[in-house]
């Protein structure tokens, strides 16, 4: 008892510098054997003049002990991935001068130097050994025609507008002499959207599974699933009767036995002559595809779960595993192939990727705790006693966090769920300055896991994550129900909730801030234009006009699903409804502006439109644009300003003072 409390006085609150100074976790592999694992961390490098995100491969034994970094590269080294016989491990990295691409290299784990494979004009995407480990398939997008080169060197670069200036395709590269042949091109690019990217070998060596997309463009979700023989570079198109309606798929995935192909499907839009259909918020359906018979089933169950991903066989092919959206987790699911009936594997849990080893006896897998951020586990099939295997961020334990729970409440008859971050040293009974953060998306979801947010806690905020309708992981009906009714139902969520921790008298309802990035950046704009009872707010890259956006975004599509279509005479009227631009004339709220200069999701101009309606007004409101960034943020200097402007915003008006 006494060591625990010598111990929380030692405990420093969190700060903008210990976010900084947090080591991501990237792309990892378990070995054929299951006895170590490869794995990439990357962290900020501050020895140059402007810091860079830099990651390295390193080593780890998957019963636990001493890492080993393995490569050392002045460029960062991803993508892991171990040789079927277990003595080499590849990874991607542009090394070379600045304009080098990123190749495929190979590095003997028993020592020596690596050497490179590919040599790619237009660089390697993602990759996969191929099962005798003779070959390698990789993506790489066209190169340029000598005529465009020397078109763009004379600044002779006009672009067609949603048109695709290169198309990616796929590629098997041969061991261990890189001569490197297409093996499917076509009037297509190969979509990295698909969840799991890589190429899919067949059992048997002799064939790849991959999606192609028909332009590749972010706002067509459309799919087809191909499957290439290697040695002759024909293709046939799996399901053809998904051909028929647009649909979104994910990589298909070969059973153990090479006679099945596993994917989910997610229906899209009506086409309508050459346009792109829009998106159809669903759960996903898995389809199974008998690859001899070229004929499919698919598998539905009421309250199924949602946000399939990393689908994966169990070894003996009569279940798959994959992560789920689950409430405020992601858990490990499994589906059985005979009934069609899934079971969790993991309770409560917040679980990012996984990889198998050769057998499928053993599982490495990625995860993060309020009290930690995402570290390795390996574990077997039954996931019932996981071993922790590194701990990426040990400077966590010495940092004073705040209790995290999960808040449970109720409104318009939905059960809803949030993210509650206590103050550091929090008291009941006494009543705190609260800030609130709307997720992104919607579709998205504040998970209980390690939060960023933690730097407010330290400063003695409550914070609140709310997930209301529209977010992911409670069933589709909630994901789909705020479509025609953004800043409808959901607003009304967001403010029971805080009506809920004013009741229980932990939020002091005169000291409470409001703010979110991309949806939640609109749900900022939307919240101070319909109630006065934050005494500050920060719109974080969101949207404000509607019409606009969906006329300038790359996701417009996303945009028609929520308001009805596309906007017409017959849809304009709930476009200005539920645009925040609408409500400027009401707004009370001091609103900082934070957006990124070169936006394609959400185009700065949102912004400039939220901030001029305010500005003419003689209100308070400040907008700021980072130069070179798009949607997220991830230059370091400007990631610290954004946390610093925070800071001062919030406080200044909130608190009436600046905290440091």
């Amino acid at each position: 008892m006494i060591l625990s409390l010598l111990l929380l006085l030692q405990q420093q609150p969190m700060t903008s510098d210990d976010v900084m100074g947090l080591r991501s976790l990237g792309g990892f592999a378990l070995s054929p054997d299951g006895q170590t694992i490869a794995y990439s961390v990357s962290s900020w490098d501050k020895s140059g003049d402007n810091p860079v995100r830099r990651g390295h491969v390193w080593l780890v034994p998957s019963a636990g002990g001493a890492p080993k970094q393995l490569t050392f590269g002045d460029r960062s080294e991803s993508a892991p991935r171990w040789a079927p016989d277990g003595k080499t491990i590849s990874f991607v990295t542009a090394r070379g001068g600045a304009e080098e691409k990123p190749q495929i290299w190979l590095l003997p784990v028993d020592g020596g130097e690596a050497h490179v494979l590919t040599h790619a004009k237009d660089g390697v995407e993602t990759y996969a050994w191929s099962p005798d480990g003779s070959r390698i398939a990789y993506l790489s997008a066209d190169a340029p025609s000598a005529t465009d080169e020397t078109k763009r060197k004379h600044h002779d670069d006009a672009i067609v507008f949603e048109q695709p200036t290169s198309r990616t395709h796929l590629w098997v590269a041969s061991v261990p002499s890189g001569e490197s042949h297409e093996v499917a091109h076509g009037d297509f690019t190969l979509s990295m959207l698909a969840i799991e990217g890589e190429p899919q070998w067949s059992p048997d060596g002799t064939r790849i599974a991959f999606v192609a997309s028909p332009t590749g463009l972010l706002r067509d979700l459309r799919g087809t699933a191909y499957v290439a023989t290697v040695a002759t570079s024909t293709l046939d198109a799996i399901s053809p009767e998904y051909r028929a309606a647009p649909v979104g798929l994910t990589q298909p995935v070969w059973s153990p036995d090479g006679r099945t192909l596993a994917f989910t499907t997610f229906p899209q839009g009506k086409l309508e002559g050459d346009s792109i259909p829009e998106p159809i918020l669903n759960d996903g359906d898995i389809v199974l595809y008998d690859v001899a018979s070229k004929k499919s089933r698919t598998m539905h169950e009421a309250n199924q779960p949602a946000t399939l991903t990393q689908l994966r066989w169990a070894p003996d092919g009569k279940s798959l595993l994959f992560v789920a959206a689950d409430h405020v987790y992601q858990n490990v699911i499994a589906f059985d192939v005979a009934s069609g009936h899934y079971r969790r594997l993991t309770t409560d849990k917040v679980i990012g990727s996984m990889s198998l080893n050769r057998d499928g006896s053993r599982v490495a897998f990625s995860m993060n705790t309020p009290t930690s951020p995402s570290d390795l586990y390996v574990s077997d099939l039954t996931f019932a006693s996981p071993t922790r295997v590194t701990t990426l961020n040990p400077q966590v334990a010495s940092l004073a966090l705040g209790q995290t729970e999960v808040v449970t409440y109720k409104n318009d008859g939905l059960e809803l769920q949030g993210i509650l971050i206590k103050p550091v040293g929090y008291q009941p009974g006494q009543r705190y300055p609260l800030l609130v953060e709307a997720h992104g998306g919607p579709t998205g979801a504040t998970l209980d896991g390690f939060q960023n947010n933690q730097v407010w806690a330290g400063r003695g905020w409550a914070v609140f994550m709310p997930n209301p309708r529209g977010s992911e992981g409670f069933g589709e009906s909630f994901m789909r129900a705020n479509i025609l009714d953004l800043g409808g139902g959901d607003f009304r969520d967001i403010m029971a909730g805080v009506d809920l921790l004013v009741k229980r008298g932990l939020a002091d309802s005169t000291r409470m801030a409001f703010e979110g990035w991309s949806y939640g950046g609109y749900m900022t704009a939307w919240v101070v234009g319909h109630t006065g009872r934050f005494k500050a707010a920060r719109m974080g890259a969101g949207m404000s006009d509607l019409q606009s956006m969906y006329g300038t975004s790359e996701i417009a599509g996303y945009i028609g699903l929520f308001e009805g279509g596309r906007p017409t005479a017959a849809t304009l009227a709930k476009y200005r409804e539920q645009s925040p631009l609408t409500y400027a004339d009401r707004v009370t709220t001091p609103l900082l502006i934070l957006h990124g200069a070169s936006d394609p999701r959400v185009p700065p101009g949102q912004s400039m439109e939220m901030y001029r309606a305010l500005r003419d007004q003689g209100k308070p409101v400040e907008l700021v644009l980072y130069p070179r960034e798009q949607h997220a943020l991830n230059e370091y200097a400007h990631l610290v300003d954004r946390m610093q402007r925070d800071s001062a915003w919030i406080s200044r008006y909130t608190l009436s003072k600046q905290i440091q």
